[in-house]
């Protein structure tokens, strides 16, 4: 973990950034498979309760699904969600972030290009999904302990 420097009246601290990876390691790892129909992609985010999913291929990260590319790419294109196939309608290629990414490095890379999920990768191995909503919850987290221990 790279440290950063933290201003404590003067002093100069060195705290370890928080991980992504540290994030997302315990939840389980949702994909699909690029050749699965946009019907079939649909209904397993509904049955998951899911907004997005990377999308592979021989285990290896190709793409990012969404449920914006449902709207965008298939409804909204006239396209028939039970023949075309999710890497037809898929985001190629997404940016994704290595497992040692720091959190405040993975936020500056959703606020530039406006990501709202980013793949977390080893390698091209998904090891999970983050979105802006883990991030946020997080930082809300992180403004409730430092309430609690002012208020102590």
């Amino acid at each position: 973990m790279a440290p950063i420097g933290v201003d404590y009246g003067g002093s100069q601290a060195e705290l370890p950034m928080a991980r992504v990876y540290d994030l997302v390691r315990d939840r389980r790892v949702y994909t699909i498979d690029a050749d699965k129909t946009v019907v079939e992609a649909a209904r397993f985010m509904t049955e998951h309760n899911i907004g997005a999913l990377p999308v592979v291929r021989n285990g290896e990260l190709v793409g990012i699904f969404s449920e914006r590319d449902i709207m965008n790419r298939v409804v909204a294109a006239g396209r028939n969600p039970g023949t075309a196939t999710v890497a037809e309608v898929m985001t190629a290629n997404p940016r994704a972030v290595d497992t040692e990414e720091t959190v405040e490095n993975c936020l500056f890379l959703m606020r530039e290009f406006g990501f709202r999920h980013v793949p977390v990768c080893e390698g091209k191995a998904v090891k999970g999904l983050i979105s802006l909503r883990d991030l946020l919850m997080r930082y809300v987290s992180q403004k409730e302990a430092e309430a609690r221990k002012l208020a102590s």
